[in-house]
């Protein structure tokens, strides 16, 4: 039996978006004022989604659960795969020694504290926000830089503020993918639009985190350096993200921004060496560092060999070769071709019918799972990883722990992923997104700004760009239709002002000083980064009212 969604209930919409808005603010409550952890916080999120679907809009119960177990079965397959798998060839990586090696390789380069700052923290941690994500880069470049002998506040806010631009790309395009499933608009429009705000940005963060780190006049003693490291880094995610996909965005633009950055050092360095690791007016310590820098490593007295700087680069570079493989259309034919299982969500599938006004015309809505694990992007890492770990001379039995050991450390991520996709998904399928969406659509043509900072606030509570799309990404769709602007745009939107709110959340600021070793300070990391933070959500809402009602021509999608 089908059943329509209604989207005023109680027959006054500020009621019913009250009511509709309470699983959304239970979660984000719970996450940025409770301190709940992530997993619990989702969870509670849930519970108050379903209650409210089934009591107060009226949505069947069974559908109401058949749409949550969808959502959660898509959070596991194919992102929570990407998160596993990635996180696998990470440990294998430093349980063999050659996390080591990376180190010594990239800070071997200049001693140049700012140049350091640029190698490390935005293009080698773009690195790793385009092939893990969900915190990785945050944890991999704050130990890098306090290894290097940044302050602890230098070496946590600093990760924060370049690990921003790649976000929206991260986990391989998983925060596309999440967007595209949950909207229904399509994949590749999304990627292209989202590459069509953030390579703005790639050249502007680049400047911001050398101005936060060492003020104007450090910034602009190697501007020709932060030049060629955000062009070499833009230029390749508009490239890719336009004519490619989301996949490998941030992994092809990492790679070519160290390159060319590398190169571009070996012919030219500043006139003076910045040697200072403290941020720019807290050399002395103020309290709020623990008054401590942790003594520099000298890594020039122990350059690595060439054949190890070889097999320490060589797992990302058969990750690199694996990803970029399956990022092919024609090899995910194939793959599809030996295996593919598409299972109808029986009583949803077709079952929910979506009513005016939030569509031109009353149609049912699709639920199909696709278990595509041949041509998942989560199985090309799984095989790299696997492939690679016998390079590096791990046995069958010993890769079988480790992948045991990486399972059991990422609990906790698998199950927040699986739950905030049930959360979105159910939300979805239930109206209640629809509802808000008719609410936001009252800001007229302010929507493009306060569109974009309902991203960055997203973000912000859930500490995720992914969980950010999942639950606003309906909405953003919904408002712009009603307010007559490209859908595909303002979807694009919450992902790209939300990459600004990834510098404050919870989450990563705990992971930040858990690297640095500067536990219960996460109060003066979160006062530091915050203007930061907020001040280029506003760039991002800007750029994004002014392709809204200035340069249209650049919200149109790549096809139909």
């Amino acid at each position: 039996m089908t059943w329509n969604q209604i989207y005023d209930p109680f027959g006054s919409l500020a009621l019913s978006t009250l009511f509709a808005a309470v699983p959304v603010v239970v979660m984000l409550v719970g996450l940025g004022f409770l301190h709940m952890k992530a997993h619990v916080a989702a969870f509670a999120g849930l519970v108050a989604a379903f209650v409210i679907a089934v009591f107060a809009f009226g949505m069947p119960t069974e559908k109401a659960g058949i749409a949550a177990g969808y959502g959660a079965m898509y959070g596991l397959m194919p992102i929570g795969w990407i998160v596993l798998n990635i996180i696998f060839l990470h440990q294998m990586t430093e349980a063999n020694g050659s996390f080591t090696t990376l180190q010594r390789s990239i800070a071997g380069i200049t001693g140049d504290r700012r140049l350091q700052l640029l190698l490390i923290a935005f293009s080698f941690g773009a690195f790793f926000e385009g092939a893990a994500g969900f915190g990785t880069p945050v944890a991999v470049t704050a130990a890098l830089l306090i290894g290097l002998g940044f302050s602890p506040l230098a070496a946590s806010g600093l990760s924060l503020i370049a690990n921003t631009a790649p976000v929206a790309y991260g986990a391989l395009g998983t925060p596309v993918i999440a967007l595209a499933a949950v909207t229904g608009l399509d994949l590749m429009d999304l990627s292209a639009m989202i590459g069509r705000q953030l390579p703005f940005f790639s050249l502007i963060v680049p400047f911001w985190l050398i101005w936060a780190f060492a003020g104007w006049r450090g910034m602009m003693e190697i501007w020709p350096a932060i030049l060629v490291c955000g062009v070499s880094f833009a230029v390749p995610q508009f490239l890719v993200s336009n004519f490619h996909g989301p996949w490998l965005v941030d992994v092809v633009a990492a790679i070519v921004s160290m390159l060319c950055l590398v190169a571009f050092l070996r012919v030219w360095q500043p006139k003076t060496i910045w040697t200072s690791t403290a941020l720019k007016g807290r050399e002395n310590g103020d309290g709020s560092e623990g008054g401590t820098t942790k003594a520099a490593t000298d890594f020039t007295t122990a350059r690595p060999s060439t054949g190890a700087l070889v097999k320490a680069w060589l797992p990302w570079g058969i990750l690199t070769v694996f990803v970029f493989a399956w990022g092919i259309p024609q090899v995910k034919a194939l793959l599809d071709g030996f295996f593919i299982q598409k299972f109808e969500m029986a009583g949803l599938h077709n079952m929910v019918i979506k009513m005016p006004p939030v569509v031109a015309t009353a149609h049912a809505e699709p639920a199909v799972f696709n278990f595509n694990i041949m041509s998942m992007t989560g199985t090309g890492i799984f095989l790299s990883a696997i492939v690679a770990g016998l390079a590096m001379g791990f046995s069958p039995v010993a890769l079988v722990k480790i992948y045991g050991r990486t399972l059991w450390k990422v609990r906790y991520s698998l199950a927040t992923i699986a739950i905030m996709l049930a959360l979105g998904f159910l939300t979805r399928y239930s109206g209640l997104d629809a509802t808000l969406g008719l609410a936001f659509a009252a800001t007229g043509p302010f929507y493009p700004l306060f569109g974009t900072l309902l991203g960055w606030l997203g973000v912000a509570l859930t500490g995720s760009d992914t969980a950010s799309n999942v639950l606003f990404g309906g909405l953003q769709k919904i408002t712009s239709q009603q307010l007559g602007l490209s859908p595909v745009l303002m979807a694009a939107a919450n992902s790209s002002g939300g990459v600004m709110g990834k510098m404050i959340d919870a989450q990563s600021i705990v992971v930040a000083s858990t690297a640095t070793g500067w536990q219960n300070s996460e109060g003066t990391i979160l006062r530091y980064v915050f203007f930061h933070s907020i001040a280029l959500a506003v760039l991002v809402g800007l750029l994004v009212s002014a392709q809204a009602h200035l340069w249209p021509f650049t919200a149109l999608v790549i096809h139909n």
